[in-house]
């Protein structure tokens, strides 16, 4: 078992008058929060079902409060010893991911490299979404069939190499809602190249519905090693620039499981419509609304995009790029100037 740390006192008793007073002005409020919130149990116990929906919520307030200043509270959120069943650990880490950098760093990049309005008009992130593929090959060949590779977080925004991404992500969540709910994950490009428009289509890489997750679940994504549908790894093309991998992991409408069976995408992987996708199924993107998490990065081709195409997807490799200008002294270029 991880040994539990106990909580220091920052200045002795009777070192410092403000900080006893301190002290005790919190625990006498966390008192009073606690009577109001006993009251408010009670009442929940004699209402009508129309009025137990508001009492809840008030109830869920009055016990974060109650226990959102005690120094023992912020000691244990501080040193991991912290239980997400609770609702003020819920708090004070969405707090922290709201407010310490994490998800603007996301958003800022999602945004910055158009990812919005490419794929969805917009998105507004609800549960922190964590990706983590292997970490880069030894620059020896030798070592590169020798040496287990760990597995690294990604920074959102930054480029990997195809190598790393072979294999399929491991994913990590944290849920702020203590009920099970149901999500679904999708992986795009919305840089897969469309030589009928000359232009840029989406190609969905990966889906996998239903996906059950709550704020006590720590493990990674319950992702069966065989899903329905197969993990097709990232494979920029040769002569494109930058590819923006995106995962999305969509709350289910109303947090149930949806009917939706990923066979049925299997022959639209290319121009995949995401926003049709989410209009089908009643995705809900609001502000305020339940959302999801979203987390993207960038590859250029390298030469394992080749072996990607011959072994795995098992298709020629097209290549990409402006038409040569023709030379009209190519062939005098050609010839030797002595003869």
């Amino acid at each position: 078992m991880p040994r539990i740390l106990a909580l220091p006192r920052a200045i002795p008793r009777g070192k410092s008058h403000v900080y006893d007073e301190a002290l005790r002005v919190i625990a006498q409020d966390s008192r009073r929060l606690k009577n109001e919130l006993r009251g408010i149990r009670a009442k929940i116990a004699e209402a009508k079902a129309d009025e137990v929906d508001g009492l809840r919520k008030k109830e869920e307030v009055l016990d974060i409060q109650s226990q959102v200043n005690l120094p023992k509270t912020r000691w244990n959120f501080v040193n991991g010893q912290w239980d997400l069943s609770k609702p003020v650990y819920r708090h004070l880490a969405e707090k922290k991911w709201r407010e310490d950098g994490a998800l603007d760093l996301v958003m800022e990049r999602v945004y910055q490299m158009s990812v919005v309005p490419d794929l969805l008009p917009a998105i507004h992130p609800t549960i922190d979404l964590r990706v983590l593929f292997d970490e880069p090959p030894p620059r020896s060949t030798f070592l590169r069939s020798r040496v287990k590779r760990r597995k690294l977080a990604v920074e959102a925004g930054s480029f990997l190499l195809p190598e790393q991404t072979r294999q399929p992500p491991v994913l990590y969540t944290t849920v702020f809602h203590p009920e099970e709910r149901f999500y679904t994950l999708l992986m795009l490009d919305p840089d897969y190249p469309d030589e009928e428009t000359q232009s840029y289509k989406a190609l969905l890489h990966w889906i996998h519905p239903n996906i059950p997750l709550s704020s006590t679940f720590t493990d990674p994504l319950p992702i069966p090693p065989r899903p329905q549908t197969n993990y097709i790894p990232p494979h920029p093309q040769r002569g494109t620039p930058y590819h923006r991998y995106t995962i999305l992991l969509l709350q289910n409408p109303g947090g149930a499981k949806l009917e939706l069976n990923p066979q049925d995408y299997l022959n639209q992987r290319e121009g995949f419509d995401m926003r049709a996708f989410v209009d089908k199924w009643g995705f809900s993107l609001d502000k305020g609304g339940p959302g999801g998490g979203v987390f993207m990065w960038r590859e250029v081709w390298s030469e394992i995009v080749s072996d990607i195409y011959q072994n795995t997807l098992r298709l020629p490799e097209p290549r990409y790029g402006r038409q040569p200008k023709f030379d009209m002294y190519g062939e005098v270029k050609e010839m030797k100037k002595y003869t």
